[in-house]
């Protein structure tokens, strides 16, 4: 049995958080990134390697499921929300 090192666990953490903003949905972004921060934080202090293991093998499989997802997010175009910020436009003089 392998172990997880805090780097990789850190490196999961920030590809998974990448992913979740490229959902075009403004609900959908801002639900998965909850989930993340949750689920990570819930797990910061687990100390069995096994269970380290576990949890580590299912994150990067919700990984996958994260890129499949955003890809099939993007092939769709949603309306702004009111709550989203809108970018702001440069002005040429």
């Amino acid at each position: 049995m392998t172990s997880v090192s805090s780097r990789q666990v850190l490196s999961l953490y920030k590809r998974m958080l990448e992913k979740a903003t490229k959902f075009d949905n403004y609900n959908f972004r801002e639900y998965s990134k909850r989930r993340i921060r949750h689920g990570f934080k819930q797990s910061k202090n687990e100390s069995d390697p096994a269970k380290i293991l576990t949890l580590y093998n299912s994150a990067v499989n919700d990984l996958g499921l994260l890129e499949r997802q955003t890809a099939i997010s993007q092939m769709y175009t949603f309306e702004k929300l009111v709550v989203e910020p809108l970018k702001k436009h440069v002005r040429h003089a």
